[in-house]
């Protein structure tokens, strides 16, 4: 049995086995950085402003396309994990939850900030883990700061 399974699928052209593995290993990466030690699951979906933006107005009520979405299996406070009791038992791993990404976000955001696509995209990724897994910076104050801390900590592990 793999250790973490992650499937990547893509609604959108532009999407190589390379980039998969990538976002694979960035998210094991993550996973493994907040002690995440049992075999879980996580599903990602990239797709385009359009897509993304169907999904948060669907899921969320939200009508404008975002760079990311998480959707959390669990509702977790930062630094709890779920337990072996949480597996599927038809496969035995955790479901952690879903995430979406925009690829025209992340080629926009990267050409806005200055950095490559690969990093955008790991970033996302990286944010969208910590969100699965209880972290919120949306009320602002010392989450968000330790929420930006995880994700610096995991980009300068995977040399990004």
């Amino acid at each position: 049995m793999k250790r973490h399974y992650i499937p990547v699928t893509a609604d959108v052209p532009g999407v190589s086995e390379g980039t998969r593995s990538f976002l694979r290993r960035v998210i094991r990466t993550a996973l493994a950085e907040q002690g995440v030690d049992f075999p879980c699951e996580v599903d990602v979906l990239v797709t385009g402003d359009a897509g993304i933006h169907t999904i948060n107005l669907e899921m969320r009520g939200v009508d404008r396309p975002t760079d990311v979405l998480s959707f959390p299996e669990f509702e977790l406070t930062p630094g709890e994990l779920p337990g072996a009791e949480d597996a599927d038992p038809g496969t035995g791993y955790v479901p952690l939850g879903d995430m979406v990404i925009s690829l025209e976000r992340v080629k926009a955001q990267a050409k806005e900030y200055g950095h490559a696509n690969r990093r955008e995209l790991a970033y996302l990724a990286v944010h969208s883990v910590l969100h699965l897994l209880g972290y919120d910076h949306e009320a602002g104050g010392l989450e968000a700061v330790r929420m930006r801390e995880k994700e610096e900590a995991v980009l300068i592990q995977l040399g990004l």
